[in-house]
């Protein structure tokens, strides 16, 4: 988790100044959802994405 939190701020929120709380979270959604878990390379599978390592175990 710790490895994520710094991925998560060194990519996304040390970059944005948010006006609110709520744009804060849909911002974070949207990278944790769009990038992070579908396209963004993972070094412990082998640096693919989550979604390829999906479709290669189907």
């Amino acid at each position: 988790m710790e490895s994520f939190f710094h991925t998560l701020k060194t990519e996304l929120v040390h970059h944005q100044n948010y006006a609110t709380r709520e744009e804060a979270k849909g911002d974070i959604f949207a990278y944790i959802e769009g990038f992070y878990d579908r396209t963004r390379r993972h070094s412990a599978i082998g640096y693919i994405s989550p979604i390829e390592m999906e479709l290669k175990a189907a």
